[in-house]
């Protein structure tokens, strides 16, 4: 009997995904040791092709994805569903950065036929509402499938890319299958201000945490519970072996970088917070190998790091860094600022460390200045937490402000945890 290329190559994508559900009862490798360990995670991914793709059986597919669209071992889903004569995958729809990932913040890479595959790449960044819907009917498919890694904070565009889809997808009549992959910092807490929806951009559509503690299967279903106008025909493809505790590297997977500039699972800890930078004059570390850990600008010394931290931060210790960034701001200077260093990860709380690292760069350096265009209420999602640093409030005292709106919108957040 001779087999297809088409056929061979389904039959190693299933036998690899077959392999990585395998592993569910058995020992695996721990990405932190590289030995036998207790964690193993098998994602969306992984039991939908396990299943033998029955949720789409009978449908024109499209998958919404980028490069973290991985199996376990880093073929791309894409890949492995178009070799495989189970899925009629039909089109693919690329978000920010693109599916393939070749553009940096802030682009994408427009529509094209993947030279892969053949399967034509519809743009999808900074597109809602009804034209978005015009792209899903005209691609001809019955089913959107997504798989993005999220990074955990309410201004990473990926989960209103989600948010987006479903709006699209209820105005279009499609159905929507997203598919789980771990919250990278866990899913313990969510922390920080709630978005105020009279600030609702791109960066954060809906009323929730800063940091929201949930995986993406979770917000879909918060979304399609609170936020839909009307709910999209959802189904959501959980993970198993995960838990809520679990930081990144004890899930066994293969970290792939879902930004340009969110390389590693170290620069997630910390995004949450000090992406508030970008509402700042300093450098948010762009440009450097160090993104979102490093911070600084021309005239900033040790003076930074000393009050930093003199703040007694849990967690984290700030080391005076000096660094010249290859792109973005202050581009091939070189600047003073702090590096982040993270010694206690179950201690450290990022968005207060964000807020204090606010707070202590504008005393301790006096061209400290919020971007003009007020960018910061964004992120935040209100004029509190400027308004406030700007009247000389301490960290205790910001973080106060929103208690009471957390504590809210946990309350909300808990009816939609499929995890422990």
């Amino acid at each position: 009997m001779s087999l297809s290329r088409r056929a061979l190559l389904a039959a190693t994508g299933a036998a690899g995904a077959a392999g990585a559900a395998g592993t569910l009862g058995a020992a695996a490798p721990s990405a932190a040791t590289g030995r036998p360990g207790q964690f193993r995670v098998r994602t969306g991914f992984d039991r939908l092709a396990a299943d033998g793709y029955a949720l789409l059986a009978g449908q024109k597919v499209g998958v919404v994805t980028n490069p973290t669209g991985v199996t376990s071992d880093v073929r791309h889903i894409v890949d492995v569903m178009h070799a495989d004569d189970r899925v009629n995958l039909v089109a693919v729809f690329g978000p920010e950065h693109g599916f393939r990932g070749t553009a940096q913040a802030g682009g994408s890479q427009g529509r094209y036929d993947d030279p892969a595959t053949g399967l034509p790449v519809y743009d999808t960044y900074l597109k809602s509402g009804q034209p978005l819907a015009d792209i899903f009917t005209a691609s001809g498919v019955d089913t959107i499938v997504f798989d993005i890694q999220d990074a955990g904070a309410r201004f990473y565009t990926y989960i209103w890319t989600l948010y987006d889809c479903m709006v699209a997808a209820v105005l279009a009549g499609k159905r929507l299958v997203v598919l789980d992959r771990p919250n990278p910092v866990t899913g313990r807490a969510a922390l920080g201000p709630v978005l105020d929806k009279a600030f609702a951009t791109f960066v954060g559509r809906e009323p929730i945490a800063q940091a929201h503690g949930m995986t993406v299967c979770e917000l879909a279903r918060l979304f399609n519970g609170e936020f839909l106008s009307r709910p999209v025909a959802l189904e959501t493809v959980k993970m198993s072996g995960w838990r809520r505790g679990d930081f990144f590297d004890r899930t066994g997977l293969p970290w792939v970088p879902p930004s340009p500039n969110m390389p590693t699972p170290d620069t997630a800890l910390v995004y949450s917070g000090t992406c508030l930078f970008e509402g700042t004059n300093l450098s948010e570390g762009r440009g450097t190998t160090r993104p979102f850990e490093l911070l600084g600008a021309e005239g900033i010394d040790r003076r930074w790091a000393e009050t930093a931290n003199a703040a007694g931060l849990p967690g984290v210790h700030f080391r005076e860094a000096y660094f010249a960034p290859t792109f973005s701001k202050f581009q091939g200077k070189t600047i003073g600022g702090v590096q982040l260093h993270v010694h206690d990860r179950d201690a450290y709380d990022p968005v207060r460390s964000g807020i204090a690292l606010l707070i202590t760069a504008k005393r301790s350096w006096s061209g400290f200045a919020w971007r003009a265009d007020n960018w910061i209420d964004k992120l935040t999602g209100n004029t509190r937490v400027r308004t406030m640093i700007n009247a000389g409030a301490g960290t205790d005292e910001v973080v106060g402000a929103w208690r009471s709106d957390l504590a809210a919108f946990d309350s909300v957040r808990r009816e939609y945890l499929l995890y422990r």
